[in-house]
């Protein structure tokens, strides 16, 4: 299969169409790693805050819930598709909230991966809860699983404890949302933080290693694997999506943007500062 956009240097392919489709297109591939932020299925017509203003919550039908049973279906199917693909010590990360977070971590279970951490994303500036009747909703959960039961995986605990102020990096991170700079070329409903991912590739992956999102959105994976020196694989449904995340990665083409938002990213401005990358 022909990818959408594959860059100049070869290290960011980027698929238009269904990720149950295409992984098994994606023949004698093997990824150290792979992030997913599949569908929260919370679309049901909730408002929130958004610069000052009430909006609607809704993503998209990419995101409207259908019964239990057929969400725990979809999230089975994904998972086993991305174990085929991932190599002997390699880890998956899958974001969730409490909506879906118990259903994907049962299917990592009956699939034979091993849980090895559920990573609270405590968000540092969240939108307030406007309703006024629950606590403001400030956390996103992220497990981290690698594939096998027993045999070891990739953790790369020194660079996660030196950029922790030499100390051991708990399950809990402090992380901003998106910055105003990672939406210059627009903004996806559910983009995540350059950040977030920095940190998660920092942890399970080496520099060429290659990384796969089976949900990519606007690529914030396959930004922040490039700005790393990692390889990227991602797959996107939506046509908005795939032009937004091929104008993201045309945009770090030139080398003084893209060291400019490493700078803007804590981890990797640590790093860099004390030539650790």
């Amino acid at each position: 299969m022909i990818p959408a956009y594959l860059s100049k240097s070869n290290d960011f392919s980027l698929f238009h169409g269904d990720c149950m489709e295409i992984i098994n297109s994606l023949h004698d591939c093997s990824f150290q790693t792979i992030f997913a932020d599949p569908p929260y299925f919370l679309s049901n017509g909730g408002i929130s805050i958004q610069s000052g203003k009430v909006v609607c919550v809704d993503k998209g039908d990419w995101d409207k819930g259908g019964t239990p049973e057929h969400i725990y279906a979809f999230n089975k199917q994904w998972l086993s598709l991305c174990r085929k693909k991932l190599k002997d010590d390699g880890t998956i990360w899958i974001t969730g909230t409490y909506h879906n977070i118990n259903t994907v971590a049962t299917c990592l279970a009956e699939l034979g991966y091993k849980l090895l951490n559920m990573i609270t994303w405590a968000k540092t500036n969240p939108p307030p809860n406007i309703s006024c009747k629950y606590f403001t909703y400030s956390t996103e959960f992220i497990i981290w699983a690698r594939k096998h039961e027993k045999q070891t995986h990739f953790f790369d605990y020194e660079t996660m404890k030196y950029i922790n102020g030499n100390k051991q990096m708990r399950d809990v991170w402090n992380l901003p949302s998106i910055a105003q700079w990672e939406k210059s070329c627009g903004k996806h409903p559910t983009q995540k933080p350059l950040a977030l991912l920095s940190r998660i590739i920092l942890a399970s992956t080496k520099r060429d290693d290659w990384i796969l999102d089976p949900f990519a959105g606007s690529s914030t994976t396959g930004i922040a694997a490039n700005l790393l020196g990692r390889k990227f694989v991602g797959i996107e449904k939506e046509q908005q999506f795939t032009d937004q995340s091929i104008r993201r990665r045309l945009e770090i083409d030139d080398p003084r943007i893209a060291e400019k938002y490493r700078m803007k990213i804590n981890d990797i401005k640590i790093l860099e500062l004390n030539r650790m990358i």
